[in-house]
């Protein structure tokens, strides 16, 4: 395919674009959010880094990168969790068209254009991608980079349980059983008596054993809510005096913490790297010089071998310490040092602090990219295909963080509750300034049900619409 440009698109769209159409006014979010992407050459950056996909000349004009990239950002603004309903959402939204610059005569990418799009462009764009809105946070002033918090969650991924199969003999788990079964002498047939046969079995899901032919990277692991599913790991690297997520790997569901943070720690570190010197809008420079100088974890990440190499590293940890009893430091005088101090610092002031702000900080991060941004659940199969997803979700986490000190809010219906809060306000002081009105104490009686209740059924009747 040849690759198209944004300025090309604009130019057709002045020629063919018919005047009767009628214009959607957008929504101001959207706006705003397209005020920020131009400023700063968001399309000429994704054109520049994208160009090597596309032939120079053969092929049917393809999708712009830089309206690919906003039509995954619309994923986590808009909470859809698949490529496919992104693109049923765009079809359906004059705002989101506007958004895009697709004209309401242009037919809008289908969910087959999406995929192929993210298939083409390798990890590495996306990588790039997401270190240009790393650098538009460090712009503003709100990346520090000295104190990294590395926490992880659970993603389930797109891959059956009922599918896996043995990876040495490639059998099916029904079949596995009913082997077994006939071992021990009982009918294969019985299906109640192998389900009994299989409860008594232990570490009967073991990831050295199995595998699912679909999605071959994805592991067995127990999700948060008690289930046993294939999932893969997400891990973030938060800045703990911002919020902004530094860097975001993505490992196979039964990766340990100890193991990850070899990853994921190394990464933080070259994106904090990049960011020196970054002015800022005031010509100051807030990334710290020196590069990450401490590290905040949870216990999963407490083990003798990582605090030594990381201490190695010149960084000081504060991970909190699980209750192991009396340990034997025979011929690990490294770790025991590394351990010792890591012990002394969290029982410090600054250290619980720093570990208070780590549950409220990490874990803000995971319910905005998983939860309001809806990807708890995968709809992409592979390591590759899902870092793609993780870095494009982190990049709009990054950006919601900018919009929200720009503005006040960092997604469309935050914004909304925004303008309801002004509402409220305005309406507070009108029950304020005649207290003897009867309208006045309706509307004040009303408004600790809630901001949404209150915009929806309160605010008609108090300015007399029906």
């Amino acid at each position: 395919m040849a690759m198209g440009t944004r300025k090309q698109r604009q130019r057709q769209e002045g020629l063919w674009y018919r005047s009767e159409l009628p214009e959607a006014p957008g929504h101001p979010f959207y706006q705003r959010l397209n005020q920020v992407l131009d400023k700063a050459g968001f399309d000429e950056f994704c054109e520049s880094r994208c160009r090597k996909f596309y032939h120079e000349k053969l092929g049917r004009p393809s999708l712009v990168p830089g309206m690919y990239f906003r039509l995954m950002l619309i994923g986590f603004f808009e909470g859809i969790d698949s490529e496919r309903g992104i693109a049923w959402r765009v079809a359906d939204s004059l705002c989101l068209r506007q958004f895009l610059e697709i004209g309401l005569d242009e037919p809008t990418p289908d969910h087959v254009t999406i995929s192929r799009t993210r298939r083409l462009m390798d990890e590495a764009t996306h990588q790039e991608v997401f270190g240009w809105v790393l650098r538009l946070v460090a712009q503003a002033g709100l990346l520090k980079g000295k104190t990294i918090g590395i926490d992880a969650t659970t993603l389930e991924a797109n891959a059956a349980m009922k599918s896996i199969v043995r990876r040495d003999t490639q059998e099916s788990y029904t079949d596995y059983l009913k082997r077994l079964a006939e071992a021990e002498g009982l009918e294969a047939t019985d299906e109640a008596a192998l389900r009994r046969m299989d409860r008594r079995r232990s570490k009967k899901g073991a990831n050295a054993d199995w595998i699912n032919p679909n999605d071959p990277e994805a592991q067995i692991t127990r999700m948060k809510d008690g289930r046993t599913a294939l999932a893969y790991k997400a891990e973030h690297a938060v800045d703990m005096d911002t919020g902004a997520i530094v860097a975001v790997t993505a490992h196979g569901g039964a990766a340990g913490d100890s193991a990850s943070i070899q990853e994921t720690l190394p990464s933080a570190g070259e994106a904090i790297a990049e960011q020196i010197p970054q002015p800022t809008a005031a010509g100051e420079y807030a990334v710290n010089v020196e590069g990450v100088e401490e590290l905040v974890a949870d216990k999963g990440y407490h083990a003798g071998p990582v605090l030594a190499a990381v201490r190695e590293a010149g960084v000081r940890t504060y991970v909190a310490e699980p209750d192991r009893g009396r340990r034997k430091w025979t011929g690990k005088r490294e770790q025991q040092a590394a351990v010792y101090a890591n012990r002394r610092r969290i029982g410090g002031n600054r250290g619980k602090q720093l570990l208070r702000r780590r549950g409220e900080l990490l874990e803000r991060t995971f319910a905005h990219a998983y939860e309001t941004g809806a990807l708890r659940r995968l709809y992409v199969r592979g390591k590759e295909n899902v870092q793609k997803k993780l870095l494009v979700q982190a990049a709009a986490c990054n950006l919601a963080l900018l919009l929200r000190k720009m503005m006040g809010a960092g997604t469309p219906r935050a914004l909304h509750d925004v303008v309801a809060g002004l509402f409220l306000a305005l309406l507070r002081l009108i029950s304020t300034a005649r207290p003897d009105s009867e309208r006045s104490r309706r509307i004040w009686t009303a408004i600790p049900h809630g901001r949404r209740n209150f915009a929806r059924c309160v605010l008609p009747k108090a300015v007399g619409r029906k």
